[in-house]
């Protein structure tokens, strides 16, 4: 019986329940696109930091666990002391450089020969390697991104390169240059933001940090296993306050459009409210019918929500290649229940003003 007042009521004005799912979809997918995209960068980026093939990585005091927040304040000598360290197979020093050329890439100066060594080389699509000062190595995705292919220049921090070739993703950043190259331009010669360390055995990393630690006491010094565990929110200044805003703005759409229209609803049926408790309909089961409702216009923007995710996911991976977003269970759960608690806390007033309507003024109101 309730069940058939609630769908006849969803039904009897189409539009306003149309706006409600859709409001309700937005909320949902607001939530999922804006988290699905903090927690994709994150996740991509650690995926490629471990993809270099390194043990360990070793930054300056207080560094940020996000590279792009990296300046160049060692000097790259210490390289060669770490390399003469116990169980130290190879040593390569890296310069970060954020570019915002089209989009925000993080710039890998590199020295070939020692990169080499540490990961294992670059699977090449197309082109060759570094060999010339203004030569650039862009992974397939940048070149997608992009358009380019080997032998297309490319126009990065005010110079002008050209593409030597195209080489597979997952091997720290996307874009490469030679180490002196990016020295110079940033003008920090003989300067690194990090050093990738790879050991003679993997399973002697624990030792080889003491190692570096005594060495340099005070460095941070990371195993790059343990590196994805690491890329939080919390690791990015103020992107977890960010990610927070959206949720609660979410949130706050749901409530008022809910809401509204709820309080609305109320105002229009007055005189069927009048007429069920004259039939003896108890203040529960107004109650119970207005929340039914409810329920029903979340659960189908719910499901709305979660369709236009997925659908912007896709439109996003068309438009941005280098870009992920990382739609999980556990968050679409989270959206859910966001949207169902806002909608029903939306209700909880105009339920209540309607349980304690006055059956003969309800009968005569007009």
């Amino acid at each position: 019986m309730i069940g058939q007042l609630v769908w006849k009521n969803a039904i009897h004005r189409p539009l306003r329940t149309l706006l409600g799912v859709v409001a309700v979809g937005v909320e949902v997918s607001l939530v999922l696109l804006i988290v699905g995209l903090t927690h994709g960068m994150l996740h991509e980026v650690g995926k490629r930091i471990e993809g270099v093939g390194a043990d360990i990585m070793v930054q300056p005091p207080s560094s940020s666990v996000f590279l792009a927040f990296s300046g160049a304040p060692m000097p790259e000598a210490l390289g060669q002391r770490i390399g003469e360290l116990a169980n130290v197979k190879a040593v390569t020093p890296v310069l970060l450089q954020l570019s915002s050329s089209g989009g925000l890439d993080i710039v890998y100066g590199i020295d070939p020969a020692s990169f080499r060594a540490v990961s294992d080389g670059f699977v090449y699509l197309q082109g060759h390697g570094l060999e010339k000062p203004d030569d650039v190595l862009v992974d397939d995705w940048y070149a997608r991104a992009k358009r380019l292919q080997a032998g297309d220049r490319l126009h990065l921090l005010g110079h002008e390169f050209r593409v030597a070739g195209v080489v597979e993703h997952g091997k720290g950043a996307r874009v490469f240059v030679l180490l002196h190259t990016l020295q110079q331009i940033t003008g920090s010669p003989g300067k690194a933001s990090l050093f990738f360390v790879k050991c003679t055995v993997p399973g002697l990393t624990g030792e080889v940090m003491k190692r570096i630690g005594k060495l340099l006491p005070g460095y941070e010094i990371r195993p790059l296993r343990d590196y994805l565990s690491l890329m939080t929110p919390t690791s990015v200044p103020g992107l977890n306050t960010f990610v927070d805003a959206m949720i609660a703005l979410a949130g706050a759409i749901g409530f008022l459009v809910i809401f509204l229209s709820m309080y609305t609803t109320i105002i229009e049926r007055t005189r069927d409210i009048g007429i069920l408790k004259s039939l003896g309909a108890s203040k529960g089961y107004i109650v119970k019918a207005l929340m039914g409702e409810t329920t029903l216009v979340c659960v189908a923007g719910v499901l709305f929500g979660i369709g236009m995710s997925f659908g912007g996911q896709l439109l996003m991976r068309g438009l941005f290649p280098t870009l992920t977003i990382l739609i999980t269970p556990a968050w679409i759960l989270r959206a859910t229940l966001l949207a169902i608690g806002a909608g029903l806390a939306g209700t909880c007033y105009p339920a209540w003003l309607a349980s304690r309507k006055d059956p003969v003024e309800a009968l005569a109101y007009e």
